[in-house]
């Protein structure tokens, strides 16, 4: 499965797949009850002061289809070992569909 922009999907690689993240309604409530609201996140993330736990829980979240053998701490792990530069592409298409909608 690829990511679709128009969707306001992003893809993120992990152990040689591609993990679609889709910040639909349902997603996007559930990292809001976790971490805290969403428009909080977007102005951490702005102030450059975005946790890894809070890009790792928003990712998780969003995930959409997630592999049965995918579990949360090897989302971050995989995260880490990618380093931040290769996933902010990710997080900043996620951030601009929460600020902008579709």
């Amino acid at each position: 499965m690829s990511a679709n922009p128009a969707r306001g999907e992003a893809a993120l690689a992990i152990d040689g797949a591609v993990l679609v993240l889709r910040p639909s309604f349902a997603a996007l409530v559930a990292a809001e009850e976790e971490l805290g609201p969403l428009f909080a996140l977007v102005e951490r993330a702005a102030a450059g002061s975005l946790r890894l736990a809070e890009v790792a829980a928003l990712f998780w979240h969003c995930a959409h289809e997630r592999p049965e053998a995918l579990t949360r701490v090897r989302l971050g792990e995989a995260i880490v070992e990618s380093g931040l530069a290769a996933t902010a592409p990710a997080l900043r298409t996620l951030i601009g569909e929460i600020l902008k909608g579709r």
